[in-house]
């Protein structure tokens, strides 16, 4: 479904990321993707995912909340690809607390990280797309930006942005043929969740009507939907990958 087209994932070294770079790899594109810190356990996904799919793959330790970096990061991706096709911002972080205790530094890591980071990197492929005259870009929101929750304002915040920044994309840029489409996932498990306490977990779980935790690849198939050909009357949209949870 992506053959010969060039993804950059942001956040790709675990957990939803990792799970989009896989499902991208399988269907044929090639893989531009950051990561924080971890240097040889992204060198290692870089050669997993060729040897097994046979695709480019490239990982850049980047972050993409440093606006002159993520310009740098887009720029150098299109002289190591050639291009850009899609581009998924995925990178995110909690910094969970009550907002009577939350500090500055708090609030500001997490839109920074959440947020300035997906108008860093839309601003910076915009070029790429514009040329092309084609592009979807994803956007990683979540539940919690619909519903809200206690303890996450900053979270919350971050992720109804990325839904009102996707809408506002999608309407400037549709006339170019660029997309521009949000995901919000629900409960998902991966090495995050895995330390949830068993009793925490078993609530969550039996309040989604499908009675189960989503996985990576849940949220990967709705990525490759919208980052594919199948998609492209479909813009400005957010497709809620809950099992139910927000109807």
């Amino acid at each position: 479904m992506l053959k010969g087209k060039t993804a950059l994932i942001t956040g790709a070294s675990r957990g939803i990321g990792k799970g989009i770079a896989e499902v991208f790899a399988k269907n044929g594109a090639n893989i531009a993707f950051t990561f924080a810190s971890s240097v040889d356990k992204a060198r290692a996904f870089e050669s997993e995912l060729t040897a097994q799919y046979g695709v480019k793959v490239k990982g850049y330790q980047s972050d993409a909340s440093d606006f002159k970096a993520a310009h740098e990061l887009a720029d150098q991706v299109v002289v190591d690809f050639g291009t850009i096709d899609i581009l998924i911002n995925n990178a995110g972080i909690t910094r969970d607390s009550l907002i009577m205790r939350m500090s500055e530094e708090q609030w500001d890591d997490v839109i920074n990280i959440n947020l300035k980071s997906a108008f860093n990197l839309i601003k910076a492929c915009m070029k790429t797309f514009l040329k092309n005259r084609s592009g979807s870009i994803i956007n990683m929101s979540s539940v919690i930006g619909i519903n809200g929750n206690a303890g996450q304002a900053n979270y919350a915040a971050s992720k109804a942005g990325m839904i009102g920044l996707t809408k506002s994309v999608a309407k400037e840029l549709g006339s170019r043929n660029v997309r521009c489409n949000a995901l919000a996932p629900g409960f998902i498990q991966t090495e995050m969740t895995s330390t949830l306490d068993e009793n925490v977990m078993k609530n969550w779980i039996e309040s989604i009507p499908l009675k189960r935790g989503g996985t990576t690849t849940d949220v990967a198939n709705a990525c490759l939907f919208l980052a594919s050909d199948m998609s492209t009357y479909i813009t400005g949209q957010t497709i809620n990958i809950c099992g139910g949870m927000v109807m």
